[in-house]
């Protein structure tokens, strides 16, 4: 999977590291990408196995991000001399230090910030203007626990949603990633988590279970009713000024539609 192919994944979904037998179903469950987990899947005393794991899985023709240990673990230098070159991209946990985030690029190519601190919410803009970075995602689990809120309250994690949002359209890097929805046999709270998700802005989603994944790719393709309405907006396109459903058709109009059918390829 190339770099674009991955700004454009609706669902990534986590296989922790010291599995090996669950990479080759997680590959198969439909999602955008696998994210072969190092970090907090992974207890201390299995790192240095999940990482020979992993290793020897895209050696082998695999394909998939790594999610490495943070800058600040003694595991941090391996996983990246480990994967480097061989995984898609890295997902770097606790991102909020452009330096780091610019020295995980050097030796990987293409990383996944994953903002999930205060600091890294207020110096999203920095991470994601870093080369390389090709979207953020969002780890709202360890932000709540920084903040003292529940995950699952999505009015006190709402502002942090947004200003990852901008903060990606600013840099001109791929919509953020939204973070997990940890009850992975609730169909009805994923939903409604990818329906506040999306609305806010956010492109894809991080699962957590194969279970997920069907559902997640469904919600973040457009609707029937998004596809027919930027179809019909497309077709204006060359006039000087279009109307829709009553609506003026102008150029920022026109990129939004465009988005929309872009979005439709599964």
């Amino acid at each position: 999977m190339s770099a674009a192919g991955l700004t454009a994944a609706g669902t990534l979904l986590f296989v922790p590291g010291h599995r090996p037998e669950r990479f080759d179903k997680a590959a198969a469950a439909g999602a955008g990408a696998v994210v072969l987990d190092l970090e907090d899947a992974v207890g201390p005393d299995e790192k240095d196995a999940a990482r020979e794991h992993v290793r020897a899985w895209l050696a082998a023709g695999g394909t998939g991000v790594v999610r490495v240990n943070s800058a600040d673990t003694p595991w941090y230098a391996d996983d990246l001399a480990a994967v480097a070159g061989a995984a898609t991209a890295v997902m770097l946990p606790k991102a909020e230090d452009p330096a780091v985030v610019r020295a995980t690029a050097g030796s990987a190519g293409a990383v996944l910030p994953l903002i999930e601190t205060a600091r890294g919410v207020f110096d999203a803009r920095a991470v994601c203007d870093v080369p390389g970075v090709v979207r953020p995602a969002f780890g709202s689990v360890d932000l709540a626990a920084e903040l003292s809120v529940d995950p699952a309250d999505r009015s006190a994690l709402q502002l942090a949603r947004q200003t990852l949002v901008l903060a990606a359209a600013a840099a001109r890097v791929g919509s953020p990633v939204d973070g997990v929805t940890t009850a992975y046999r609730d169909e009805e709270l994923l939903r409604a988590d990818i329906a506040h998700a999306r609305a806010l802005g956010f492109g894809a989603k991080l699962c957590i279970h194969p279970a997920q994944v069907a559902v997640a790719e469904q919600a973040y393709r457009p609707s029937d009713d998004e596809l027919d309405w930027a179809r019909r907006v497309t077709a204006t396109a060359g006039t000087s000024v279009g109307t829709v459903d009553g609506q003026m058709i102008d150029k920022p109009v026109l990129e939004r539609a465009r988005a929309v059918l872009a979005r439709a390829t599964p």
